[in-house]
C-alpha cells in the first residue's frame, strides 16, 4: 500500500510538473501570437513610410528637372525671340532703304541725284542689316534634357526584404565578472557588413541554466552597441546569478537573440548576529549602534527597531562576483546561520559577530568608520569566542584595531599580543580572508595599500567579527574579492607580517 502511495504520488508530481512546463509553453506560444499581430503591423507601417518616402524622392526630382526643362526652355525662347526681333527689324529697314534707292534711279537732276546718293550710301553704312548675326543664339536641341532610368528602374525593382541577421555568439571564454562590473563579449557566425548595431539585454534571477518563461525579473536593455563587447559596471549582484542575451540590429530589422549566457556572481553576503551581541549594542540584522546607557531595556527589545543613531554598523549587501572566467556552475548555497548559538557577550567585550561562517573559500567585505569612532576592530573568530574574550586578545581572534581615544593608535592582533602598525588609519579598511590558504589580510579598501597580513592554518569556521566603543562603523558585504587585491596577494605573500611576528604587549 505504501509503495503505492509512493508510485502514486511520484505519477502525480511528474503530471503536475509536466502541466506546468505544457503552461508555460501555452503563455509563451500565446505572447509569441501577440508580437506575430503586433509585429506585423509595426513592419506594414514601416514598409508604407518607406515607399512613401521613395514617393516623395520621386516627386522632388520630377519637379525639380521639369523646372530645370521649363528653365532652358524659356531662356531659348527669349534668346530666339530678341533674334527674331532684331531680324525683323533690320529687315524693314533695309527694305525701306531699297525702295528709297529705287525711286532715286529715276532723279533727272544730277545734284539731287548725287545727294540722293550720299544718304543712300550713309544709310547703307549705318542699315542694322549689314551688323545683325544670321547664325542663331540657340539651337531648338534639348536632348541634354533627356533621362534614362533604366539602371535606376533595375535596382527599384530588386527591392527586397533586408536579410534578417544571424543569431550572434556569446564568448563564454572571453566573458568577464570582476570588480563589480560585467564584461560581455560576442561575435558574429559570419561576417554581415549590414549590421548597424547590437542590443544586450540581462536581468537578474536565482536560477542557473538557461532563462525560465515565468516567475522571472524583466530583461534590461542597452541598445545601439557599435562593437562587439560590452561592459556592465557599477551592478549590485543581489542574485545568484544573471542571464545575457544579444541580437544584432541592420537598419530595417533586429535579429535572432543569440542563446542566453547565465553567469555566476559568487560574494559572502552576511548580517550581524542581534542575539549575541553586547548589550551596549543596539543591534538589528544591517545595523549596529553604541547604547551608553548600558543596554537597558535592549533585553526584550532584540528585534525592536530603534532609530539609527551617530554610531552604528550597517550592511551594504552588493553580493558582486569575484569570477575572472565565468562558466556555468552551481554555486554553493549560503553557510548556515549561527544565530542563537551562543551567549551574548558582556563585560568589556562590545563585540558583534556577523551571522554567516566562512568554512571554504576567498572573501571581501570592508569597513567604513565614522569620524567620532572612539575605539574599534574588525577583524574575524572562531564561533567559540568567550562571552568575556576580546577580538585579538585570544587564540581564537585576529584582528586590527584602531584607537582614537586621548591618542591615536592602529595595531594588528592576535592572542593578547600586538603589532603597531605605522601608518596612516584609512577611511575605509578592506578585510580579505583566504580560509584555505591561512591568510587574513587588512587593505586601505580606496589605494589597495596592505595594511597587515595574518598567517595561520584556520582550523574551525570563521565569523566576521566587530567591536565598537563611542562610535560607529559602516559595513559592506557582498562584495568580490578586487582584482588588485588579488594581485597584491600573489606579490605580497611571504613578504608580509604574520601572526607569529607579533610581540608579547599586554592591552
Amino acid at each position: 500500500m505504501d509503495a503505492q502511495k509512493e508510485a502514486l504520488q511520484r505519477i502525480i508530481s511528474t503530471l503536475a510538473n509536466k502541466n506546468d512546463e505544457i503552461q508555460n509553453f501555452i503563455d509563451t506560444l500565446s505572447h509569441t501570437l501577440k508580437g506575430v499581430q503586433a509585429n506585423s503591423s509595426n513592419v506594414i507601417a514601416e514598409l508604407d513610410e518607406e515607399f512613401d518616402g521613395l514617393y516623395s524622392i520621386l516627386d522632388e526630382m520630377k519637379e525639380s528637372m521639369t523646372n530645370s526643362i521649363k528653365q532652358e526652355q524659356a531662356h531659348k525662347s527669349q534668346e530666339l525671340q530678341n533674334q527674331l526681333s532684331q531680324c525683323s527689324n533690320a529687315l524693314e529697314n533695309s527694305e525701306e532703304l531699297l525702295e528709297f534707292a529705287a525711286r532715286s534711279l529715276d532723279i533727272k537732276d544730277p545734284e539731287e541725284f548725287s545727294k540722293a546718293a550720299r544718304q543712300i550710301k550713309d544709310r547703307v553704312t549705318m542699315a542694322s542689316a549689314f551688323r545683325i548675326s544670321l547664325k542663331p543664339k540657340v539651337s531648338d536641341n534639348m536632348t541634354h534634357l533627356m533621362v534614362d532610368f533604366s539602371q535606376e528602374r533595375q535596382m527599384l525593382q530588386a527591392l527586397k526584404f533586408l536579410p534578417v541577421p544571424k543569431a550572434p555568439e556569446i564568448d563564454p571564454v572571453e566573458c568577464l565578472v570582476a570588480d563589480n562590473a560585467v564584461t560581455i563579449v560576442w561575435r558574429m557566425p559570419e561576417e554581415d557588413n549590414k549590421i548597424d548595431h547590437f542590443v544586450l539585454e540581462y536581468r537578474k534571477t536565482n536560477f542557473d541554466g538557461l532563462p525560465r518563461v515565468k516567475d522571472e525579473t524583466c530583461w534590461e536593455l542597452i541598445d545601439y552597441i557599435k562593437g562587439t563587447e560590452y561592459t556592465l559596471s557599477g551592478l549590485k549582484f543581489d542574485s545568484k546569478y544573471m542571464n545575457f542575451r544579444v541580437r544584432a540590429c541592420n537598419k530595417a530589422v533586429a535579429g535572432e537573440y543569440s542563446d542566453p549566457m547565465t553567469l555566476e556572481t559568487k560574494a559572502l553576503v552576511f548580517s550581524l548576529d542581534n542575539t549575541s551581541s553586547h548589550l551596549n549594542l543596539k543591534v538589528e540584522d544591517s545595523y549596529v549602534e553604541w547604547d551608553p546607557t548600558g543596554g537597558k531595556g535592549q533585553e526584550n527589545k532584540i528585534k525592536g527597531k530603534e532609530n539609527k543613531g551617530s554610531g552604528q554598523i550597517t550592511v551594504l549587501k552588493n553580493n558582486t562576483s569575484g569570477t575572472p572566467s565565468p562558466k556555468r556552475t552551481s554555486i554553493s548555497s549560503r553557510s548556515p546561520s549561527i544565530r542563537g548559538s551562543r551567549d551574548r557577550f558582556t563585560g568589556e567585550s562590545y563585540t558583534v559577530l556577523g551571522d554567516t561562517a566562512i568554512e571554504s573559500g576567498q572573501h571581501y567585505w570592508e569597513v567604513r568608520a565614522q569620524k567620532d569612532c572612539k575605539s574599534y576592530s574588525v577583524g574575524v573568530a572562531y564561533k567559540n569566542l568567550g562571552k568575556f574574550d576580546q577580538l585579538g586578545k585570544t587564540n581564537t581572534s585576529w584582528c586590527i584595531h584602531v584607537n582614537n581615544w586621548l591618542q591615536t593608535t592602529f595595531a594588528a592582533k592576535h592572542n593578547n599580543k600586538a603589532k603597531a602598525l605605522d601608518m596612516t588609519v584609512p577611511d575605509r579598511i578592506g578585510v580579505y580572508c583566504d580560509f584555505d590558504g591561512g591568510q587574513l589580510s587588512f587593505y586601505n579598501a580606496s589605494s589597495k595599500q596592505l595594511l597587515y597580513t595574518f598567517k595561520t592554518k584556520f582550523t574551525q569556521p570563521l565569523l566576521p567579527g566587530f567591536m565598537v566603543w563611542c562610535g560607529g562603523l559602516a559595513l559592506s558585504t557582498g562584495l568580490q574579492v578586487p582584482s588588485a587585491v588579488k594581485m597584491l596577494q600573489k606579490s605580497e605573500n611571504g613578504l608580509s607580517g604574520s601572526a607569529t611576528s607579533l610581540t608579547n604587549v599586554t592591552q
